[in-house]
């Protein structure tokens, strides 16, 4: 492992802009910002029940998951064609290549635009259209991981993924979101073993709200690879020892936790603790234009907050390339980066 030089606190926010680094838990839908949540009703001819973009803005009080999740669906009601998919992921991956950010693992959530009668084709298109031209253009590698909502039924993600099945080369993996509580992982057992076989990586939200059984399930059922947020886990002595013994990776969002009164004050975050207890943390943004900021946000306010070194940066962004579902290669080539990137830190101090 790379000995991390000193940083002094000072440049610590410059260099956590500044490294490399892979977004993994970020719901290209959560990143609707309200100026182009307004721009596509005008466009598409679709009625917003706020009056302006301020006053969307300033409904974003949220309590819990839930109410966030009634504004968020609210919000994507003004994807309509393919280039609204496309503009929707496009504006993200430039804030995201402004960012450092050299490979984004996309969550969709399909559910939420088939029940509207917009096709799976439109939806995939749009948002594989932008990551094809965010690797040419922007060098960020982008790639994009099918989400099934939770609070439906099994049988509704198994439409889902036949709808899917034609693009499947556009999708890498599929994932679990939407409202935890009362929505074990277990309830989508034969949906998971079926996409397991049809080669897709897996990953799923458990332990954000919900307890650590949840995070057990997602591991021993659905045989998932990564577990999206799993702050919950400290709670379980022998499931940390078993996420740090199998380096299953979390992707943890903590502005989204404060937003939603995981942790109320972000000093209280526990992602120092997960990384001191050896389990491969990432830092995320989940839902950026609803909970305050992009990945350099978090990264900038939670270290901010919790007294988080260089070292600890270094590690959550080696963390974010040992995690995701690239190639090797490229991860040598991102990690060869990381270093360069701490090294000339030191250099010019």
């Amino acid at each position: 492992m790379f000995k991390v030089p000193p940083v002094p606190a000072r440049r610590l926010p410059e260099l956590l802009r500044a490294m490399p680094k892979a977004e993994l838990h970020i719901h290209i839908e959560g990143s609707l910002e309200p100026e182009l949540i307004f721009a596509l009703a005008q466009r598409n001819g679709v009625a917003l029940p706020y009056a302006s973009v301020e006053a969307l803005r300033s409904a974003y009080a949220f309590t819990n998951l839930q109410s966030f999740l009634d504004i968020y669906y609210a919000g994507a009601s003004v994807l309509l064609h393919e280039q609204d998919f496309y503009d929707m992921a496009w504006a993200y991956l430039q804030r995201a290549a402004a960012d450092q950010v050299v490979r984004a693992e996309i969550f969709f959530d399909p559910q939420t635009h088939t029940s509207r009668g917009v096709s799976m084709q439109t939806v995939l298109q749009g948002l594989h259209r932008a990551c094809e031209d965010a690797r040419a253009q922007l060098g960020v590698s982008a790639v994009l991981i099918l989400c099934f909502l939770r609070h439906l039924s099994e049988e509704d993600a198994f439409a889902t993924l036949e709808q899917a099945l034609p693009y499947r080369d556009r999708i890498v993996g599929v994932g679990l979101d939407s409202s935890e509580l009362g929505h074990p992982p277990e309830k989508f057992a034969r949906v998971f073993a079926r996409c397991r076989e049809l080669g897709l990586r897996l990953v799923a939200h458990a332990g954000e709200e919900g307890p650590p059984a949840y995070i057990w399930s997602a591991l021993d059922v659905l045989k998932v690879e990564r577990i999206d947020h799993g702050v919950q886990a400290v709670h379980d002595a022998a499931l940390m020892q078993r996420l740090a013994h199998d380096r299953i990776p979390l992707t943890v969002c903590p502005l989204s936790n404060q937003k939603l009164c995981v942790f109320p004050d972000l000093r209280q975050h526990n992602l120092g603790t997960l990384l001191d207890a050896g389990l491969a943390a990432t830092v995320n943004s989940d839902d950026p234009a609803y909970f305050g900021g992009y990945i350099n946000d978090n990264f900038t306010q939670v270290f901010a907050a919790t007294g988080l070194t260089a070292k600890h940066a270094y590690q959550l962004a080696f963390n974010s390339f040992e995690a995701s579902f690239a190639s090797d290669a490229e991860k040598r080539d991102w990690e060869h980066r990381l270093k360069g990137v701490f090294e000339r830190f030191v250099e010019h101090d």
